[in-house]
């Protein structure tokens, strides 16, 4: 009898599992977003301080981001394995992945709670807080430390349930700690009149409850998925195997975020209008392929559960359909950002800006009409991050970012800031004919042999 966390392993077809799977991951990625711009007008009306308000709580995101990645590593290096033990039937072993996991990531939050405590003004100073927001910077930074606990276990056993299926309560869980903050912000901030500190308390509730909730649901819905109380420890075997995988993930987010800076660098000495422009764009193309990006993370689970029940023939099917869904969205996002490229940088540029305008159109349809190529190496990524090998994910991330740092030196030059533009579908180009190339190459040793 086909159990709850087979679902991956049965013979719906592909294309509707997958569609199953990703909707509500792409519909808990938008909800996020739309949270975060509704928090942000809330700051940004507090009277009197509005402006310096957001700003002292945006000195505080790069110290947030680096909170929710070490959550984000601990998941990478342990969710992936777990998929893979469930599909092979191996309970054991998917129960001390998960146990360990989860103690490690409490560990760790108490540790980043100890430490932004402790040192948080200091960091809010080196992350460029001014004598006018380090005020607001401190207050909100010093009560979301406390929610550093419900971030870890919230993403982890979020990453670990879409991990064996269960696309749609990792949803709910986004839409219970958006819903609550959006309902509490006004409460805190303006009711209570709390300001900065109410919006933090906001914060730290929802995703309170948003654990909670998720919590229960695991323990109480999910028995097959409930881990021994003998599981939850830490042992010098389990962290090294959910190290290989975040080490790996680590240096391939390193790679990118250096690969970026060195971008941006030369974006920069174009002039401001050029740096208003690419900022604006960036915006605009990380909203339109991240549900590629997305759906992408839901396959690995496919690509995870059935390599470990040993049904290679499931997973080429499933490389097919999800690189044709892929393929599709992108042509139709490509399409649009391509038509209404100035309408949507409007959105962030004031429509009298009209050399800025004229640079971000020009860059959103020279880079924005290959999104296509991102498209498939999202799906790279997560081909391999399902079959366990994660280093060649680093590997084309180096070619990709490799490849737009280089030619977008070279061809800056000669050709100016279109050069620049040119460079980024290129190098995503070269590492999908890399990506491609080598899993057709061996595909019969990535993939086992068919169970009978």
């Amino acid at each position: 009898m086909q159990t709850r966390d087979q679902a991956f392993l049965g013979t719906e077809p592909v294309g509707r599992l997958l569609m199953r799977l990703a909707i509500p991951t792409v519909i808990a990625q938008l909800v996020n977003m739309l949270y975060n711009i509704v928090d942000r007008i809330y700051i940004g009306h507090i009277v009197g301080i509005g402006s310096l308000a957001l700003t002292g709580v945006g000195v505080c995101m790069p110290i947030i981001m680096i909170v929710t990645a070490f959550a984000a590593l601990v998941a990478s290096g342990s969710a992936p394995r777990a998929s893979i033990a469930m599909g092979r039937g191996d309970r054991d072993t998917a129960e001390k992945l998960l146990g360990g996991s989860f103690s490690l990531q409490i560990a760790i939050s108490l540790t980043l709670t100890a430490v932004l405590l402790l040192f948080g003004h200091e960091f809010l100073l080196a992350f460029g807080a001014s004598e006018n927001t380090i005020e607001y910077a401190d207050n909100y930074l010093n009560i979301y430390a406390f929610g550093t606990l419900f971030v870890e276990l919230t993403l982890g056993m979020n990453a670990f349930i879409t991990a064996q299926g269960f696309a749609t309560t990792g949803m709910m869980t986004v839409l219970i700690g958006a819903v609550c903050n959006i309902v509490l912000d006004p409460i805190f901030i303006f009711g209570l009149n709390m300001g900065v500190r109410g919006a933090a308390l906001a914060t730290v509730i929802a995703q309170g409850l948003s654990a909670a909730g998720i919590a229960l649901y695991f323990f109480f819905r999910l028995p097959e998925l409930r881990p021994r109380r003998s599981n939850f420890r830490l042992d010098r075997p389990l962290l090294s195997r959910i190290a290989s995988v975040s080490v790996l993930t680590s240096v391939q987010q390193s790679i990118m975020n250096f690969g970026i800076l060195l971008v941006q660098s030369l974006v920069n000495s174009f002039g401001v209008a050029t740096m208003a422009a690419f900022a604006a764009g960036v915006k605009i193309d990380s909203f339109a392929y991240s549900p590629a990006q997305d759906f992408a993370n839901g396959f690995a689970t496919f690509v995870a559960q059935n390599t470990g029940a040993g049904k290679p023939e499931r997973v080429k099917q499933g490389i097919r359909e999800a690189a044709l869904l892929s393929l599709s969205f992108c042509a139709v996002v490509s399409a649009l950002v391509f038509l209404f490229a100035r309408p949507l940088l409007t959105l962030f540029i004031d429509p009298g800006e009209r050399e800025i305008l004229a640079v971000g159109v020009h860059y959103l349809r020279v880079e924005g009409v290959f999104y296509v190529g991102i498209g498939l190496l999202f799906l790279l990524y997560a081909i391999y991050r399902g079959l366990e090998r994660a280093g060649m994910s680093v590997v084309l991330t180096v070619i990709s970012l490799g490849t737009r740092v280089v030619l977008a030196y070279l061809l800056a030059g000669p050709v100016g800031e279109i050069g620049i533009w040119i460079a980024i579908p290129i190098g995503w180009v070269l590492a999908d004919l890399t990506g491609y190339g080598y899993y057709f190459r061996h595909k019969q040793k990535l993939l086992p042999q068919e169970q009978k």
